[in-house]
């Protein structure tokens, strides 16, 4: 037996019209999309070295070192010559264990080129010099690790200028913009009615607009990391992956209830339509966030960003399967149908 008594039976028999409490949902999320769009408008996001310009490092050490005590060296060097908007870093280990990928957005004032790469070469190697156990061991030596010079140091070095952030961003909206109107167009196609997929669009885009909003609101004031850069536009992408999901289930049950029911009204159908996915709903739901709670909790600093938008993803798309996408598509049909009549 895969369940006991108090579970076998869990969300089997519930009775609760969703259909009528549209409304309270719909105030509900208008409020957060509006605070999402001013906490946009007025605070920005904290945009990562793809859609700002930086530079990256892949740095060899001769030793096994801790991946947050660099990260703590470098953002303390880089945190005294630039504001903290300037001075953003990532470390993540590359590779083996005496090998780290450094990312930062800082641009000395004024300078660029090869004098400004000098200026970020030598910050770097002033937070890095006490990792290096080797006698000898100077900044001509760190700098040149990738020409085959010397053994240790920066292996490898790249610069992502303005023009290249400029046009991944633009990228990025459009593979969001592609992804809501492609899967618009499987809705409607697989359900043979617009007003379904009207909702599941709109649901698609209420998600990903509030997780947007919410990495803005909190990025200054969360003790963890909420950049906006590629792993934030895959999250995106996934969250939006995944609550389509969940209303594709609803949408298909409330199909399968209109044919077996065809003379109960659209409302009734959809109400228990929904009661009778609600166990599946909760019971995915919460077993794919006990799985990103504990990557969140034990996963590292480097990815708890990227699993925090997935949070929030599974949480919002859950609730706006039910309380956004449905209710919508019942709107769109019922005033098709009071217009129908009235003709």
């Amino acid at each position: 037996a895969f369940s006991r008594k108090f579970t076998e039976n869990f969300m089997q028999n519930v009775k609760f019209s969703f259909i009528s409490k549209r409304k309270v949902s719909y105030t509900v999320s208008g409020i957060l999309v509006v605070a999402s769009i001013i906490s946009l408008l007025t605070l920005g996001l904290n945009q990562g070295v793809e859609f700002t310009g930086g530079r990256s490092y892949v740095v060899k050490f001769n030793e096994t070192i801790s991946v947050e005590d660099v990260r703590d060296s470098v953002a303390k060097e880089f945190a005294s010559v630039a504001d903290a908007a300037n001075s953003s870093v990532e470390v993540k280990q590359f590779g083996d264990d005496n090998q780290v990928r450094i990312v930062t957005q800082y641009q000395p004032e004024g300078l660029d080129g090869e004098e400004a790469n000098d200026v970020v070469d030598r910050l770097l190697f002033a937070a890095l010099d006490q990792y290096f156990t080797i006698d000898d061991f100077g900044f001509e030596e760190f700098r040149t690790a990738g020409d085959g010079v010397a053994q240790w140091g920066i292996v490898s070095s790249e610069q992502v200028n303005e023009s290249i952030s400029s046009e991944m961003t633009v990228n990025s909206i459009i593979a969001v913009l592609i992804a809501l109107v492609a899967i618009g167009l499987y809705i409607a196609v697989r359900f043979r009615r617009w007003q379904w997929a009207m909702g599941a669009t709109v649901a698609l885009a209420h998600n990903a607009l509030l997780v947007i909003g919410i990495f803005s609101m909190l990025y200054a004031v969360m003790p963890f990391n909420l950049e906006v850069n590629q792993a934030f536009i895959a999250a995106i992408l996934t969250i939006i992956g995944y609550s389509i999901n969940d209303t594709v289930v609803i949408f298909d049950r409330i199909r399968e209830y209109m044919g077996l029911y065809p003379k109960r009204d659209i409302r009734s159908n959809i109400n228990n339509a929904i009661c009778a996915t609600l166990s599946r709903t909760i019971n995915t739901s919460g077993t794919t966030l006990v799985t990103l709670l504990s990557i969140f909790i034990f996963g590292g600093e480097t990815i708890r960003g990227f699993v925090f938008a997935l949070i929030l993803g599974v949480v919002i798309g859950t609730y706006s399967s039910v309380f956004i996408a449905t209710p919508i598509a019942y709107d769109c049909q019922r005033k098709k149908a009071l217009k129908a009549d009235e003709e």
